[in-house]
Order: structure tokens, then C-alpha cells, then sequence
């Protein structure tokens, strides 16, 4: 059975992607330099861990789809950088900044396929799953990200909004990580559905983790501008719960702030930030979290592997509802 550690490296030395050497150069430079950015790789980790949990042996079938997940997650931020305008990611230029738009879409373009190229090395058995599966999620995500931007220009939305925006943005391409990593190790149908709704609700605790970092985190170490969310008017689970708590005097403030102008960036974050923590958001955000990731557990247990076996896994699920970035 695999450390944590040793899946680190072995996803280190996969992340170095195969024929990027080639023209035009502007196309695949970008490709190679996002996936050198040092990402926390969460998907394929999830999804060795998860196929750990029943193989031995992480071989190229097992690896190569892996690897699909990180390409497809890398190129979605390239595409979401550009959305966001944001300038800077992991304390680095973003693709479109140092490249330029253009640039940053073809080569997003490339990786989507590339995705599926890895896709395609996983055993001829599975594969069929496999490929709905993640065809499936992809089509979600894209969904989810529609939402998201689609929610920007709404004045409120409910939690229940919220909730299947990020299930759809986030949550289920960390649910496909870990079912297709039951898949690949094979897991019954019961136990891939159990490690789906792990990697599900998994992934709300991640959102509203990160949700929770744009606002109160350490910009040093988030690796991007702190309150990036706020000032693009994001319905982040602060927000929204926010409006959820809020008396009708701080509603009306709330919806001021929200239509400052970016003249003062730093004051309309400090504001909102301050108004989060005045009605409780902040404290709140932290245990819906751990409600989440214990809900997560409960369904890892469901899919009655061995305890011995989920240590690693739930080690992981635990880093990444502590992190600092």
C-alpha cells in the first residue's frame, strides 16, 4: 500500500506530460508551464488513493488515467483565469497574462484533448465507465462554471443555489476522481458509489474551503490576491449566507457594497469582510466545513473497506479542509 508521500512523488514524475516538444511552440510552451506550476494535484492523488485501497500496483492503466484528471482540471483554470481576470495564479503570471488570451484558450483547448488521450490507457474492461463517467463530469463542470457566472449579475441566490452550483463546479469532479479510482482498482458498484458520494461531499467542504481562503486567507501563501471573490461579486457560501443572516438595514448594505465601483478595491473587501464577521459568517463557514468532511467520512465508511486501508485517504481528505491555500 502507497504513502501519501510516495503518491506525491509518483505524481510528480507523471506531471512532466509527454510530447509538449513540438510546434508551434506559443501553443505548448503554455501547457507545460501550467502543469509545472506545482498544483496540489487533489484529483489523481484521490483517485490513486482510492484505487489503492483495492490494487497493489499503481501501473500506466491506472496512472495514465489519473493523469486525465489533473490535464482536465489544469485546463479548466486556465479558462477560468481568463473569466476571472485574474492576473496572477500560485504566485505566478496566469497563462493568458504572460501568453495572451488567445494563446490561453487554444492551448486550454489542447489539454481538454489531451485529457481524453490519457483517458484512453485505462484498461479495455473499464473504460466504457470510465469514459461516460468523465464525460459526464466534464459536461457538469462546464455547467457549474455557466452558473457561477451566471449568479454574478443576480443580486441573491438561496443556499440551495449555491449548493448545486459548486456540487456541479467543484464537487463532482472530485466524486468522478475517487469513483474512477474504485473503478480502476475493482471496486463493486456499491463501493464506487459509496467513494463517489466521499468524493462529492468532499468537494463542498473544498469549495466553501476555498470560498473561506479568498476571504480570510493569507495571500502570501493562497498564491493569489486575497478578495478576489468580492470584488467579482461571487456567490461564495460567505456571501450567501450572509444575505441568509442579515436584517433588512444590513441587506441594504451588503447590497451597497456589492455595487461599489473597483475604484477602491481594498475598501469594498475590507467592508464586506468586516460585515462577514460581524454576523457570525465567518465562524459558521468553518463548521459547515467540518460538517461536510464528516459526512464525507460516513460515506467512506459505507463502502466497508478495510480501516487499515483508509488511513492514507482520509489523511489526505483531512489536509484538505486545513490547508492554507
Amino acid at each position: 500500500m502507497y504513502t501519501l508521500e510516495e503518491i506525491d512523488r509518483i505524481l510528480d514524475h507523471c506531471a512532466h506530460l509527454r510530447n509538449l516538444d513540438r510546434e508551434p511552440a506559443n501553443l505548448y510552451d503554455p501547457i507545460g508551464y501550467m502543469m509545472s506550476m506545482g498544483g496540489k494535484r487533489i484529483r489523481p492523488k484521490l483517485c490513486l488513493l482510492a484505487c489503492n485501497l483495492l490494487k497493489e500496483e499503481l501501473d500506466d492503466p491506472v496512472l495514465f488515467p489519473a493523469m486525465a484528471l489533473e490535464i482536465f482540471h489544469e485546463f479548466t483554470l486556465i479558462h477560468d483565469d481568463i473569466m476571472d481576470r485574474s492576473d496572477t495564479r500560485r504566485g505566478r503570471p496566469t497563462v493568458y497574462k504572460k501568453w495572451d488570451e488567445n494563446v490561453a484558450i487554444l492551448s486550454g483547448d489542447v489539454m481538454s484533448i489531451l485529457a481524453y488521450r490519457y483517458l484512453s490507457h485505462a484498461p479495455a474492461d473499464v473504460l466504457p465507465q470510465i469514459f461516460d463517467l468523465f464525460t459526464t463530469t466534464a459536461t457538469e463542470v462546464c455547467e457549474g462554471q455557466m452558473f457561477d457566472m451566471n449568479y454574478e449579475t443576480l443580486p441573491f441566490i438561496t443556499m440551495d443555489d449555491y449548493l448545486a452550483m459548486i456540487g456541479l463546479k467543484t464537487a463532482v469532479l472530485l466524486a468522478c476522481s475517487t469513483k474512477m479510482g474504485g473503478l480502476l482498482g475493482g471496486a463493486s458498484p456499491e463501493a464506487c458509489q459509496a467513494l463517489y458520494d466521499f468524493g462529492y461531499r468532499l468537494g463542498i467542504a473544498f469549495q466553501i474551503t476555498d470560498d473561506y481562503l479568498d476571504t480570510f486567507g493569507n495571500e502570501k501563501v493562497f498564491g493569489k490576491k486575497i478578495g478576489g471573490d468580492i470584488l467579482n461579486n461571487k456567490k461564495t457560501w460567505l456571501l450567501v449566507e450572509s444575505f441568509r443572516r442579515a436584517d433588512i438595514t444590513r441587506k441594504k448594505t451588503l447590497e451597497s457594497l456589492l455595487k461599489m465601483e473597483a475604484d477602491d478595491p481594498a475598501a469594498k473587501i475590507e467592508a464586506v469582510r468586516q460585515l462577514y464577521v460581524d454576523l457570525g459568517v465567518r465562524e459558521a463557514a468553518e463548521a459547515e466545513i467540518l460538517a461536510w468532511h464528516r459526512k464525507s467520512l460516513e460515506a467512506l465508511a459505507r463502502a466497508g473497506f478495510d480501516p487499515a486501508r483508509t488511513t492514507e485517504i482520509e489523511t489526505f481528505a483531512q489536509q484538505l479542509i486545513h490547508r492554507e491555500k
